[in-house]
């Protein structure tokens, strides 16, 4: 993603909620006292408050808090993000309070940022430490010049499958979206389908469309531009909608659901294209270790990209911090030092490390369950060096992917992905328009 200047940001139209962010007031319905001159690293010891939905995080800050006697960090659980996470984060903002650190979504930080809820750590020295993490995922965090999260997390794709149900109609692991589709046909004969397709839930589609070369909205220095009917997304949803109507895909119930365990378990499902978290769901299938292996994603044939991401977190410094600084040191070390990285894999399942330079020790092993495979290395690692660099999130983003779902609900009364997808693009002009957003539909 490309990172945006002041004036970008502004003629984007975040400039009415972002001004006083920007400028150093505080934005309508916030009283946040950090938009002001930087504030210096405490003289005393200081306590610092983390918002997650992780698992268990305790246990990962613990062990920061015990080399770190003057900055300790108390972790609080709240809900997922659009669980009810956020509205927390957002009421608590609006106060005037809110803890120092929260984990915010890759995808949501430009609505974060429509609230003046994030501090730009770029100021406390966060460019300092840009070179150990991903590049794609340090673009995704950069607005403005400035830096509004640490990357926490992401979820590079692969296809997660079961060789036995691939190998009794004689298929072996499919390289392009073709040989997928091909060999999903050949599934059914056996009773057993090769993926889901969540009409309910637009990320994967965003997702596969990302792959293929998608960029559905970037900013211009006047304004937000749009194209989802560019060939890459459209030519996305006419090969689901193919899959869909030739019965290759279950659009009863989405991955992992209790329906997609049992069918996963029985043999009814025999892949799934997924983020690198995938696995430690999959291996909550009944009676599945050892069945189970993973490849590189199906690629779109000569065009696109190798893989995407599906999934990823930040971990960002709230508008209320009264340590910054100190909030940032955290993060840093969270996310980039092995003792870190490891706690989080081994408390709180967190997915795939930001820092290119150590995935985790647990990650470096053979998996005994996918059969002795050393998969994150074989598989996950490449993956991050095969990713759509230039696609951006925007401000209404979990809304457009809500009327994305929307859209895609209609498939079964007729109405095509294709037809939902134009139809959606002009649903999300209109809400970036009432937001008092600038947009423009790409020229032909």
């Amino acid at each position: 993603m490309t990172a945006l200047t002041r004036r970008q940001l502004l003629g984007a139209g975040l400039g009415t909620a972002a001004m006083g962010f920007l400028a150093g007031c505080a934005t309508p319905g916030t009283q946040s006292v950090n938009t002001l001159a930087t504030i210096p690293p405490a003289e005393g010891p200081v306590r610092l408050t983390y918002w997650a939905w992780l698992k268990d995080f305790q246990k990962v800050a613990d062990i920061w808090n015990a080399k770190n006697p003057g900055v300790q960090v108390d972790v609080v659980w709240i809900p997922g993000g659009n669980s009810g996470g956020y509205q927390k984060l957002y009421s608590a903002l609006a106060a005037g309070g809110g803890p120092d650190l929260a984990q915010v979504e890759l995808r949501s930080i430009p609505e974060f940022l429509l609230v003046n809820g994030l501090v730009d750590v770029s100021r406390y020295g966060a460019n300092d430490h840009a070179h150990l993490y991903d590049k794609t995922l340090w673009n995704q965090v950069s607005y403005a010049g400035g830096v509004y999260g640490i990357p926490q997390d992401s979820g590079p794709m692969a296809l997660f499958y079961q060789p036995a149900i691939l190998e009794s109609v004689g298929g072996k692991t499919p390289a392009t979206w073709d040989e997928w589709a091909a060999l999903g046909k050949e599934l059914r004969s056996k009773d057993a389908y090769i993926d889901c397709f969540p009409i309910s839930d637009a990320s994967p589609f965003a997702s596969y469309a990302s792959q293929a070369g998608a960029v559905w909205l970037r900013p211009e220095e006047n304004g937000w531009v749009i194209n989802m009917t560019d060939d890459a997304t459209l030519d996305t949803a006419r090969f689901f909608d193919r899959a869909i109507d030739q019965d290759i895909v279950n659009t009863a119930y989405g991955a992992f659901s209790p329906a997609w365990f049992a069918a996963a378990a029985k043999g009814g499902i025999a892949s799934t294209i997924t983020g690198s978290w995938g696995d430690a769901l999959i291996e909550g299938v009944s009676g599945a270790s050892g069945k189970w292996k993973v490849a590189p994603m199906p690629t779109w044939g000569g065009s696109g990209f190798g893989s995407t991401y599906l999934g990823g977190s930040s971990a960002a410094v709230l508008a209320n911090s009264k340590h910054p600084k100190e909030a940032l040191d955290f993060a840093v070390w969270l996310t980039t030092s092995k003792e870190g990285i490891d706690a989080e894999i081994k408390y709180s399942g967190i997915g795939w490390s930001p820092n290119p330079e150590f995935i985790g020790t647990p990650r470096q092993q053979a998996s005994e369950f996918f059969g002795g495979q050393r998969y994150n290395e074989e598989v996950f690692v490449p993956a991050t060096q095969q990713q759509n660099t230039e696609w951006s999130w925007w401000p209404v983003t979990q809304q457009s992917f809500n009327i994305l779902s929307d859209g895609f609900r209609k498939k079964a009364s007729g109405t095509s992905l294709v037809d939902s997808v134009v139809a959606s693009e002009q649903q999300i002009i209109s809400v970036f328009k009432n937001k008092g957003l600038t947009i423009r539909k790409e020229s032909a």
